[in-house]
């Protein structure tokens, strides 16, 4: 029996991962914090793909369930093979204007949870030899310009550091980086990006399928698409203050652009 348990596994790239493991017949754990949500995400999987799934509704941002995540990801009897860190959202409002209870909330979720899911799996992975971590970043963590760009900067970079401590093992870790992508990000996050072009909005199947080849050519980063990779490859390479100045005349600050999920 194998398991993959999916944070944020409602909706999105995070409901994308939990169907494509159902698919290939591992037994899941959905993990995010509407539970009426959890549960119809739970039956159409079962149904639809005969696989087992527990619901385990919990709010990564606080430290009382994040805990309880902990203890299952840590379960030696069941243990997790694969683990999906998706969970996350944005403000869509910068620094300045940002609450910053909200800017804590959002930093837990982002970054503190990846981090400490990340260190419950880790013992029972390396110790069978085996297992998968998947830390979803984001295109704008490599080319950042608010404090959702920072949070997903560090899930990159953890995620990194990562991949070299278990080189060598039978353990994988990848970040995978998504630009724009047709889930319910923006909406939720209160943020418009009808602007953007459509040529650079990506599926949540491709976003996948491109993680999980990369993933199998041991990669330790994923950027789907050639389109990305050329903007980050440019990105890269422009001044930090040209970046954010493009991102302010954009309207991230005034809910006009959507951030990268």
């Amino acid at each position: 029996m194998t398991i993959a348990l999916v944070t944020g596994a409602t909706s999105g790239i995070g409901a994308g991962f939990a169907e494509r493991y159902a698919r290939l017949g591992y037994d899941l754990v959905l993990v995010a914090r509407d539970e009426e949500r959890l549960r119809t995400k739970a039956d159409e999987l079962r149904d639809r793909w005969r696989v087992a799934v527990e619901v385990l509704a919990a709010d990564l941002s606080s430290d009382d369930e994040c805990a309880r995540v902990e203890a299952r990801i840590a379960d030696a009897v069941r243990p997790i093979d694969v683990l999906v860190n998706n969970a996350g959202y944005s403000l869509g409002v910068d620094l300045v204007d940002s609450d910053v209870e909200d800017e804590d909330r959002m930093l837990r979720v982002l970054a503190r949870a990846p981090l400490r899911l990340t260190k419950a799996a880790l013992p029972g992975m390396l110790a069978r030899n085996r297992g998968t971590i998947i830390t979803v970043s984001s295109v704008a963590g490599i080319i950042s310009y608010n404090t959702y760009g920072a949070a997903k900067a560090w899930a990159l970079k953890f995620s990194q550091a990562l991949s070299l401590r278990v080189a060598g093992t039978g353990v994988r870790a990848i970040a995978l980086c998504p630009g724009l992508v047709h889930t319910e990000f923006h909406q939720r996050s209160g943020v418009d990006a009808s602007a953007a072009p459509r040529f650079m909005w990506l599926t949540v199947d491709r976003v996948i399928d491109e993680c999980l080849r990369d993933l199998a050519k041991g990669k330790a980063v994923s950027v789907p698409s050639r389109r990305y990779r050329l903007v980050v490859g440019i990105g890269a390479k422009l001044p930090a203050n040209f970046t954010a100045r493009i991102a302010r005349n954009r309207g991230v600050k005034r809910h006009r652009r959507g951030t990268p999920t």
